[in-house]
């Protein structure tokens, strides 16, 4: 038995000051294998800004 998940547009960032664009941009960096032969599901479009949000707020404690 083969679990398909669903292909959805891409939603709308839940954190605050992430928008589309960044999501999107750092999705295709992380999927870039992926996505040359399908399309991006809506956990793909999470798991993308978690790590973008993660990858933000590590830069952000080298900084200091």
């Amino acid at each position: 038995m083969k679990h398909e998940q669903k292909v959805v547009e891409q939603p709308r960032p839940f954190t605050p000051g992430i928008t589309k664009g960044m999501v999107r941009q750092h999705a295709y960096e992380l999927y870039r294998d992926k996505l040359m032969h399908e399309r991006l599901t809506l956990e793909d479009w999470v798991l993308a800004e978690k790590d973008l949000v993660a990858s933000r707020e590590a830069e952000e404690l080298l900084q200091r």
